[in-house]
């Protein structure tokens, strides 16, 4: 039975506080041109990780080229069960159907449990739903740790760089399975709208 988290393991597991976290988001504008380019707004509007944090989303800024030796990254491991581990190429010569499979992550779709990826090398884009339907495009490099919850709207898909190594974590035995929005009736749907829609509703009350 693994022991309890420590204070220590459960202070380095923390997320990167908004304030000063690196991660690069924006709102994503209306074009159909190639989904690998960065699809930014004119003027650029970008969204800040407090924003992401409102909507779920986790982040963590670590040191990629020491993932087998990061004490960082094994308490985050352990103060959240992220048991199951494996890494991944994506590229046009590593993954098999690539041309199949890019369009399948660039799908809309949830998932009935949380995405959490680890990029160990090269880049690519997660979007993501806000409340008010709107995507928001995250920069995902290495170094870049991400959790989307449970139920969340969103998709991937490489950049124009068409490479990332990433480690996929998960807690228990892997379930890699999408459903393609609508999902509105899905009970991960339910549940997420349930712990989060509140929270941004009492957020814009506030700041009001």
């Amino acid at each position: 039975m693994a022991s309890e988290p420590t204070q220590e393991e459960l202070a380095l597991a923390q997320p990167d506080p908004p304030e000063s976290a690196a991660i690069d988001a924006w709102y994503m504008d209306d074009s159909s041109e190639d989904q690998r380019l960065p699809h930014r707004r004119s003027p650029n509007e970008p969204c800040p990780l407090s924003k992401l944090r409102e909507l779920g989303v986790l982040y963590w800024r670590l040191d990629a080229d020491k993932y087998e030796t990061d004490p960082r990254l094994a308490a985050i491991r352990k103060v959240h069960n992220y048991s199951y581990m494996e890494i991944v190429n994506i590229s046009p010569t590593t993954l098999p159907n690539y041309d199949e499979k890019i369009k399948m992550f660039y799908e809309e779709h949830i998932h009935s449990d949380d995405e959490i990826r680890y990029v160990l090398d090269g880049s690519g884009y997660f979007d993501v739903r806000d409340l008010e339907d709107r995507w928001i495009r995250i920069d995902c490099r290495k170094g870049d740790l991400i959790v989307l919850p449970e139920g969340i709207y969103h998709r991937f898909t490489l950049d124009t760089n068409n490479y990332t190594k990433a480690m996929r974590l998960f807690v228990g035995a892997p379930i890699w399975t999408p459903y393609n929005r609508p999902q509105e009736e899905h009970a991960s749907r339910q549940r997420y709208l349930e712990k989060f829609s509140g929270a941004a509703a009492l957020e814009a009350a506030v700041s009001a």
